[in-house]
């Protein structure tokens, strides 16, 4: 973890508009928004300044990937939303990490759905689907992956927990609505849903925010920017704060720059 040295904790903003280094001030830090020309410059100009870690809005977490030494989670999703800047014995280093993972987990327990024996179908275009993997350790019997290609797919399916039954599916296998009749959760981590995939008897789980439910049951993971700010503040300046406590952050963070 970072620790700033400064007080109030400075944190630096990569792509996210002036709201959010208002709501920032408001719980405490200073926010100095960096220049998005050149991020490798920007963040050793961070260490310079003592700053101890960045805040990376989603259009640039791929980008921030590229800039930083990332953590399992982030290689997983090839993205960084969070930066960390260390002291001490880890001076110099630049820490990225993916925080939706775990974030959308606890989310999803947050909202009491059933999912231990349920059946979930998880569809994305490949590396995306890695940020919905933790939602197996939930207790669902079965679980599905369909990719772009079946490798992608194939991929996932291998690291499920022990017990639970799992395929893997490309988008075009014939046998994809099929196996979309037995799901109760269809996932949707990216991409469009397959003609005759979502049914009105199925809950859906929609990560893009571009699936119509149409008369299916939506999952609403109203604490998810929360949880999912929390964690990212936990490793840009080593406090935990309560995820009730952001939500003028989170919804600062999720506006165009």
């Amino acid at each position: 973890m970072s620790r700033a040295d400064s007080f109030p904790p400075v944190i630096g903003l990569l792509g996210a508009p002036p709201a959010a280094a208002q709501a920032l001030s408001r719980l405490g830090f200073q926010a100095l928004s960096l220049p998005v020309g050149d991020l490798g410059g920007s963040l050793l100009a961070c260490q310079t300044l003592g700053i101890g870690g960045v805040l990376v809005h989603s259009t640039f977490e791929e980008a921030a990937f590229a800039a930083t030494e990332s953590d399992e989670a982030a290689r997983r999703a090839g993205k960084v939303d969070a930066i960390a800047l260390p002291t001490g014995a880890l001076a110099g280093q630049v820490l990225g990490t993916y925080t939706l993972t775990e974030a959308l987990s606890d989310a999803v327990a947050a909202t009491h759905y059933s999912a231990r024996g349920a059946t979930a179908l998880m569809i994305g275009h490949g590396p995306d689907l890695a940020a919905v993997l933790p939602l197996t350790r939930l207790g669902f019997s079965q679980v599905g992956f369909v990719a772009d290609h079946l490798p992608a797919a194939e991929r996932l399916s291998r690291e499920v927990p022990a017990g639970t039954a799992t395929y893997a599916l490309s988008r075009r296998d014939s046998a994809l609505q099929t196996l979309a009749e037995r799901a109760d959760l269809i996932v949707v981590a990216g991409g469009s849903v397959p003609p005759g995939v979502l049914q009105p008897y199925h809950t859906l789980l929609d990560l893009t925010g571009r699936v119509p439910a149409g008369s299916a049951t939506q999952l609403q993971l109203d604490e998810l920017p929360g949880l999912r700010l929390s964690q990212q503040l936990l490793h840009v300046t080593g406090q935990r704060l309560s995820p009730a406590a952001l939500s003028e952050l989170a919804q600062a963070m999720q506006m165009a720059r």
